[in-house]
């Protein structure tokens, strides 16, 4: 008789072939909704003349979103045996996760999380209960499991305490914001260091090539509703030439980031930190492209107070910070000779051309010209790489 509930103990790391689970992608789903609600809200408030005021609200709450998904997505690539246990518990963090995800519109405007933070504390319950299963289930790991349990612990009653101690939006708020975050980001680090994980590298390549797609989906999102325009017999040739640009340029930054299989080309703990945590400014960054180029429609269409060089740099900047964000994580670690200077190179370039109030087709022609650049188009010979083992 098959086993229901078994123990939850390490998975191999070199496993073969694999791949995303489907409770994976139906996790990512919640991503997907809450992601498009806050890059929704982020584009109108650029629309209306108030995007620089509002980055901060969005930057803290993508900080949240993100975080979510990163302690679900890391812990799954190590210990993840699909039983019904596991399910219950992952659904758990998917039900607490979507109560934040239905305020993240009123939370972006007034940064008031009322229910947002009960919806935070349920997807703690779910992620304590899954590594308190790794406690018990796989004893080499008990040290690090417990770790993990305390420090989520003491991060979420530190989120308890902020709510009722900061006024939404004022200097303490985002003060202790921060700090609370860099004890978030602190408990992998002193979790890891009781014993690693065992992570399975290929699976997480694939799990951030998937939030990169969904990311640059907010992208493709924002030109399918200009396209939208054609059919309510809007032939607006302004509109047109933008959408045309921002695909070209959604098209190349999807063929820049997947240029290279091996993204990661180490296991080693410091080069994972880096690329893990440094994908952040990436992911962020095209999802404030999404939310520029859906006021930029706006703005030739005369249904925005901000102006076209204002809404320009919620394109070009962001733009500019994803490309250095790649270089950054992936790039420099690799033996690419002249091709390795593409990205930061196209970064400045892209800057300087925000700076001048360029039109977004001089963006899509500056992607144009760093894919082709940056990638190869002949089948090259595996990559050797520096840092293998750092």
């Amino acid at each position: 008789m098959t086993q229901i509930l078994r123990p939850l103990r390490a998975r191999d790391p070199h496993e073969a072939h694999r791949a995303s689970t489907q409770l994976e992608l139906f996790f990512d789903l919640v991503i997907v909704i809450a992601i498009a609600a806050l890059t929704a809200g982020l584009h109108h408030a650029i629309s209306d003349g108030h995007g620089p005021e509002m980055l901060p609200n969005f930057l803290f709450l993508f900080l949240a979103l993100w975080w979510a998904w990163m302690n679900y997505t890391w812990f799954s690539s190590a210990f993840d045996n699909d039983d019904p246990l596991t399910r219950f518990l992952t659904l758990v963090i998917m039900a607490g996760a979507l109560i934040f995800a239905g305020g993240i519109g009123f939370i972006f405007k007034t940064l008031d999380f009322s229910f947002g933070i009960i919806g935070w504390v349920v997807m703690r319950i779910g992620m304590v209960g899954l590594w308190l299963r790794v406690a018990r289930d796989a004893p080499v790991y008990r040290k690090t499991a417990l770790r993990y349990v305390v420090g989520i612990s003491v991060a979420q009653a530190l989120w308890v305490i902020f709510y009722f101690t900061t006024t939404p939006g004022s200097t303490a708020f985002f003060a202790f914001g921060l700090l609370i975050f860099l004890v978030e980001w602190s408990v992998p680090v002193w979790g890891e260091k009781a014993l690693r994980t065992p992570f399975h590298r290929h699976h997480m390549i694939e799990r951030y090539g998937l939030l990169t797609i969904i990311v640059l989906g907010e992208v493709l999102l924002s030109i399918a509703l200009a396209f939208g325009l054609l059919f309510e017999g809007k032939l607006d040739l302004a509109v047109v030439t933008i959408a045309l640009a921002g695909l070209v340029t959604v098209f190349a930054l999807w063929w820049i980031y997947f240029a290279e299989v091996q993204h990661l080309t180490s296991d080693g703990f410091w080069r994972t930190f880096l690329w893990g945590y440094g994908h952040l400014f990436l992911f962020a960054s095209v999802s404030m492209m999404g939310a520029g180029l859906a006021a930029m429609f706006d703005v030739v269409t005369d249904h925005a107070k901000a102006t076209e060089a204002q809404v320009g740099w919620f394109i070009g900047a962001p733009m500019a910070v994803a490309l250095l964000t790649l270089w950054a994580v992936r790039d420099r670690f690799m033996q690419l000779g002249a091709r390795r200077l593409a990205l930061p190179a196209g970064a400045a370039a892209v800057f300087i051309a925000t700076a001048l109030q360029a039109h977004p087709a001089v963006f899509a022609a500056l992607s144009v010209g760093i894919l082709i650049w940056r990638v190869p188009f002949s089948a090259p010979a595996p990559h050797e790489t520096k840092g293998q083992h750092s």
